[in-house]
């Protein structure tokens, strides 16, 4: 299990001066799925996107456990996904990069440099756990804890004023689980990083971001057998994101919305619906 008490806090993503700007991109790289959001496209998936998918379970898959482990597949898989969502012709354009929460620094180096190598003017970084909070609208800025549970890596983060102030990863997922296998292993991990987290706690955000309910999030939030465990474990009950396997990319694809906006328009809205 990961922490953020294993490395520096996390803040704010820094906002730059994007105008003039009108195309751009949302990206989530997932363990198992790549997904896309593109301006009045909505969401694209891996299938729409890569053309690797044939390959089968574990082939071609370039992204693993929240890793990029080969960069040249991974970089193929991004100059398809640029070429269907920009053209070829991909001057002055934003791509908004969602990424897990503990994601190392040799991964968003990766990332970084196989994006930019694609010819954007940006590239903004944007943590999972704010992008699944974006999608899910407008909140009150105090405590929230969101719980993501994806093919490779769970993650547990709590945010308070729309900052990372704790986070945990655990290299536990739905890929582990057996198709009849119940969701035990996860529904601990996911409880261990939350008492792990509270009993760390000194100022009672948890407790707080408990109390309105954890924010459930990834594949996981849409199997009912791991969430009703969660909140039969928590005594609480629990939020399921909306459409919760796009809410990260859809978060993301908020962030690239307000960018290509002007800044005289009205406030972006949380993109909806799939593409096809």
């Amino acid at each position: 299990m990961r922490s953020l008490h294993h490395g520096p806090r996390l803040g704010p993503s820094v906002h730059r001066d994007h105008r003039g700007v009108t195309r751009g991109l949302a990206l989530d790289l997932g363990s198992s799925r790549t997904r896309v959001w593109v301006p009045g496209r909505g969401v694209l998936a891996d299938t729409d996107v890569c053309g690797e998918a044939s390959a089968g379970p574990g082939h071609g898959r370039p992204v693993r456990r929240g890793r990029i482990v080969d960069a040249e597949t991974c970089g193929r898989m991004l100059g398809r996904i640029a070429e269907t969502a920009l053209g070829a012709d991909r001057t002055g354009t934003v791509i908004v990069l969602s990424h897990p929460v503990l994601a190392g620094p040799r991964h968003r180096a990766a990332a970084h440099d196989l994006l930019a190598a694609l010819g954007p003017t940006t590239v903004i970084a944007l943590d999972s756990a704010r992008a699944a909070a974006a999608s899910a609208g407008p909140r009150d800025g105090g405590p929230l804890l969101v719980v993501d549970i994806g093919a490779g890596l769970t993650e547990v983060t709590l945010l308070v004023d729309d900052r990372v102030r704790d986070a945990r990863q655990a290299e536990t997922g739905l890929s582990d689980l057996d198709p009849d296998q119940r969701p035990t292993e996860v529904v601990r991990t996911v409880m261990d990083m939350i008492s792990e987290m509270w009993q760390q706690d000194r100022h009672g955000a948890v407790l707080g971001a408990l109390r309105k309910g954890p924010l459930l999030t990834g594949g996981g939030a849409a199997r009912p057998d791991i969430t009703d465990r969660i909140a039969a474990r928590l005594g609480a009950p629990v939020r399921l994101a909306e459409d919760p396997a796009t809410a990260v990319v859809r978060g993301a694809g908020m962030v690239l919305d307000s960018v290509l906006r002007p800044a005289t328009t009205a406030t972006a809205t949380v993109p909806t619906g799939r593409a096809g």
